[in-house]
């Protein structure tokens, strides 16, 4: 039975980042809003309360039912998680005179602490609440102390029970690493066996025994995640995988045939179809952009599912949902608000009459590539980038024809041709062009032109939940503006998306 820590979360900004430190360490663990999550059976070791954008003194601030929880499992309260315990068991909670945001130094360490091990005097810490707690329960025992934060942290005596009012998931927490690690391995006593090589042998076990001899269908899109997928279901399944590659029209340039070459060599059964026109009539006339994604969405399933109708015996359809997916259709006040029509989770069509799999649904970007890796994927698959599911229909603003696809993808294959000569691919953790809707007077030879402008876009990320633009060389962006103009006929200036996630999206539609 694997081993795995429980998250509960109350809407904070950083409960997937603690996901992911726990999981740097090598334990798994889930992430469960506070008031839906599953029983805590003894596959569970341990569990966290996230922070949260409440107040404990909100009317509707986040109360969870601990009840199986505290006093069985080792518990760690973080932030407002730390509040909400110290509060509900007779401790004060006071609005703080001064807001306490940003970098702070633990000024005092209790050293008996399995929780401060190895973590020293002054070691800086990250604080984010505008709450603070003044007074403790008789059986808490403070364990660390800021100048300004008197219970930076403390223990419940007789309880495996601690809370801390900083952040030790985010970087400026300089041993919140550390602090983590003690929780997990001398509190919750984990094993810290879980590892893509780990992951890989359970998840091909699994999936035999979960398929058995039935065939699956699968949609390939070139990208990383739908390719490890691919590659996980092969190794469980062989044969009785059928992948299918949709060309829409909206691919980068040469795109299709570059990846149906890629995976050639990979023993993928797979089939490539041409549906460009089918797209490009649908499409024809939309500008808004959830629309666009609805009809590619729509148009995608009608001929996948023509395609897979031709196969005999088809009962699975394999997708390549990642956890951020799921994360974000289950969130703390039930499924996320639409901000774009465009993940796999819940949406599969009534008359697919298909089960599905998703081998990947509880990875992040990052561990499917370590698994891809670990699964002997050339790097050059690996290290693609992300690329949206609706394609280049969500980088032309406006609605969509033949031309201007043409137009992107000659400008959009020279950005990205010119990152990967110039060694500024991998630095990238997804670029791209941007059509925009607007012409703007320029000048070529003697004569008076009036045509489109681009923009640039390179972003760096982790997993594309928060996203900062790229410094890229002037010199660069100088070059790659001049071969645009000067090679794509109806491009007359070029400029570089200098926002980041958030407040912007990544993509602009």
């Amino acid at each position: 039975m694997q081993e795995k820590i429980l998250i509960l979360d109350f809407g904070s900004q950083y409960t997937q980042l603690i996901a992911r430190r726990v999981r740097e360490l090598n334990v798994y663990c889930e992430i469960h809003p506070y008031n839906d999550f599953p029983v805590v059976d003894s596959s569970f070791k341990g569990v966290i309360l996230s922070g949260s954008p409440h107040s404990v003194f909100d009317k509707d601030a986040p109360v969870p039912n601990l009840e199986e929880i505290r006093g069985v499992k080792p518990l760690l309260g973080v932030c407002y998680g730390a509040q909400f315990l110290a509060q509900s068991s007779g401790g004060e909670v006071v609005k703080s005179k001064i807001r306490e945001y940003g970098r702070a130094n633990l000024a005092h360490i209790h050293r008996e602490s399995p929780m401060m091990k190895d973590i020293p005097v002054a070691s800086q810490v990250w604080m984010s609440h505008g709450d603070t707690i003044q007074t403790l329960p008789d059986n808490f025992e403070v364990i660390c102390s800021t100048n300004d934060v008197p219970v930076a942290g403390y223990h419940v005596k007789g309880e495996e029970t601690f809370g801390i009012q900083f952040h030790p998931e985010v970087y400026h927490s300089v041993d919140g690493k550390q602090l983590l690690q003690n929780f997990l391995m001398d509190v919750c006593g984990c094993k810290q066996d879980w590892t893509p090589a780990s992951f890989v042998s359970e998840t091909i076990d699994e999936l035999r025994k979960k398929v058995g001899n039935d065939q699956v269908v699968l949609g390939l899109s070139g990208g990383v995640d739908s390719t490890v997928a691919a590659m996980l279901l092969h190794e469980a399944i062989g044969e009785n995988l059928h992948c299918i590659f949709v060309d829409n029209g909206l691919l980068r340039k040469d795109e299709f045939e570059q990846v149906l070459t890629q995976y050639e060599g990979l023993g993928l059964n797979v089939k490539g179809v041409d549906s460009k026109d089918q797209f490009y009539t649908a499409l024809e006339g939309e500008s808004d952009p959830e629309a666009k994604r609805k009809i590619i969405g729509r148009v995608f399933i009608e001929v996948f599912d023509e395609e897979a109708g031709k196969l005999e015996g088809v009962k699975w359809l394999g997708q390549g949902t990642i956890y951020p997916d799921v994360i974000e259709s289950k969130s703390v006040k039930g499924p996320s608000a639409t901000i774009k029509s465009h993940h796999n989770v819940g949406g599969l069509p009534d008359f697919m009459k298909l089960d599905v799999v998703e081998p990947l649904n509880t990875l992040f970007k990052d561990e499917v590539r370590r698994v891809g890796r670990e699964m002997g994927l050339a790097e050059n698959l690996l290290g693609r980038h992300p690329f949206p599911g609706p394609g280049l229909a969500i980088r032309i603003l406006g609605d969509i024809t033949p031309e201007k696809v043409e137009l992107l993808q000659e400008a959009d294959a020279i950005f990205i041709n010119g990152l990967k000569e110039h060694n500024l691919y991998d630095d990238v953790w997804q670029a791209g062009v941007i059509l925009l809707p607007v012409q703007s007077v320029g000048v070529m030879g003697d004569e008076r032109t009036y045509e489109n402008a681009v923009a640039l876009r390179a972003v760096s990320s982790t997993d594309g939940m928060t996203a900062d633009w790229c410094h890229l060389p002037y010199d660069f962006l100088a070059k790659v503006s001049n071969e645009i103009i000067n090679k794509v006929k109806g491009i007359n200036r070029v400029v570089y998306d200098i926002s980041s996630k958030p407040p912007a999206t990544i993509e602009w539609e």
